[in-house]
């Protein structure tokens, strides 16, 4: 006989919740590789610790409330787009109560429930709540679990933030001599943690997503300090 754990969390809520969680870490290494290119390539330009600080900041608050404007505005969509969907559902179960009961036992029958047993689900479901039923199996939406576009938007904020901090810490605080070898392995170590992390929630190959994040951030910093050098000889 199986048993059931009780304390083990539901299929479906743990991966909203590994979606978060891989939505904050993607934000954090946005917010090293962003604010990593900034400040090197600010380096390779001058030596001022003031201009440096002042860059990284205005990075990081650029970032990080981009990040929080475009999280809100997309998971804003998203919600409406599934009251949109609820409410013509909605409508039609208090239009065609009959033909919603069909359409759900159907819908039963196609997972494989014999018919008289599709049936009974679906009487036993609508019964109870029929619009969740519905949304559930029709839409993939749970009504009283929707996408919170503020609780999105803080997210955002708060993974780029503390992504950003590493390399802007990084870069004002040892000596001058020494920022720019401090700041490169920091954000190295950074990457690769992120790059585990999210392969680990994602459960893929740890590796290649390591080597993947460390060969975009090398080359962002590359690119930017190349940059930057090559403006402050100029300018």
């Amino acid at each position: 006989m199986v048993s059931i754990e009780h304390g083990e969390p539901h299929r479906e809520g743990l991966g909203g919740r590994l979606n978060w969680l891989r939505a904050g870490v993607l934000g954090a290494n946005d917010g090293v590789v962003s604010t990593a290119g900034l400040v090197v390539g600010v380096a390779g330009a001058t030596s001022s610790a003031s201009a440096l600080l002042t860059a990284g900041i205005a990075g990081l608050l650029a970032g990080s409330l981009s990040m929080a404007a475009g999280e809100y505005v997309s998971v804003s969509t998203q919600r409406d787009s599934e009251q949109a969907a609820l409410a013509l559902e909605r409508a039609e179960l208090a239009l065609t109560p009959d033909a919603e009961l069909a359409e759900l036992t159907g819908l039963y029958e196609q997972k494989g429930l014999p018919p008289d047993l599709a049936r009974e689900v679906a009487e036993h479901l609508t019964r109870n709540d029929a619009l969740a039923a519905h949304a559930e199996t029709e839409l993939g939406i749970d009504p009283e679990q929707l996408a919170d576009p503020w609780h999105a938007a803080w997210a955002s904020f708060a993974a780029f933030t503390a992504g950003s901090l590493l390399p802007l810490l990084a870069m004002v605080l040892p000596p001058a001599s020494l920022r720019l070898p401090i700041t490169v392995v920091a954000v190295i170590g950074a990457l690769v943690l992120c790059g585990w992390t999210s392969a680990r929630l994602g459960q893929a190959p740890v590796r290649p997503a390591v080597l993947r994040n460390i060969t975009g951030g090398a080359i962002a910093m590359i690119v930017t300090y190349a940059v930057g050098s090559l403006l402050g000889s100029v300018l």
